[in-house]
């Protein structure tokens, strides 16, 4: 089964990460893919969320994409159950996963039964283009990334960390999206399993 769980703020919704699990928490291998944070200057958040899944009891393997290629990926990712794409710069994410190949690697693990969990950016990888990282509260495109091409993973645009003073850009911007565009708080998230596409966590789903 393809199983997709695309997420605002990661272990903030660790009640449905446990719901998918494939076997117990402390048998569960994950590649914590870091590579958004390394330009990121609070790293906070990176460490509540090794803490969490310290505390779920994964086997967590931090992983920096930057500078591997594909077989080295292939190597690094083999037998996890979960590769779980963390926060930070969505330019620089999308960057790396191009240039080391994990684009290729992680479509090919998905289609094993792999379950791929993205966290903020590596939610807004997941989708058609990351044109999401312009809107807001920008990412800093400090690469010079021109291609916005995402991994296609999903028919959708999502927009990530919702508060109610994002609406008049929320509706500007997705006025003009060529894609569907799905909101997010940090309580809420998106599952897809083969085909199906499911909103969950806490709270209604945002529509503007």
């Amino acid at each position: 089964m393809r199983t997709i769980l695309l997420t605002s703020a990661g272990m903030d919704v660790k009640e449905e990460i446990l719901k998918i699990l494939p076997k117990p928490s402390n048998q569960i291998q994950l590649a914590h893919i870091i590579t958004a944070s390394k330009i990121v200057g609070d790293l906070s958040y990176l460490e509540k969320e090794n803490q969490i899944m310290r505390e779920l009891k994964f086997d967590v393997e931090n992983i920096d994409i930057e500078g591997k290629n594909e077989n080295e990926l292939r190597i690094l990712l083999n037998n996890k159950d979960i590769i779980y794409v963390q926060g930070g710069n969505t330019f620089y994410l999308l960057k790396h996963v191009k240039a080391s190949g994990f684009d290729k690697v992680i479509r090919e693990l998905i289609e094993k039964g792999v379950i791929y969990i993205g966290v903020s950016a590596g939610s807004y990888i997941a989708c058609p283009t990351i044109e999401m990282a312009n809107w807001k509260h920008s990412d800093k495109n400090t690469i010079g990334l021109t291609d916005l091409t995402g991994l296609n993973l999903v028919p959708f645009l999502l927009s990530v960390h919702f508060k109610p003073e994002y609406i008049l850009v929320l509706k500007r911007e997705i006025s003009t999206a060529k894609y569907p565009v799905k909101i997010l708080t940090d309580e809420q998230a998106i599952l897809i399993r083969d085909e199906e596409i499911k909103f969950v966590g806490r709270g209604e789903e945002i529509k503007i």
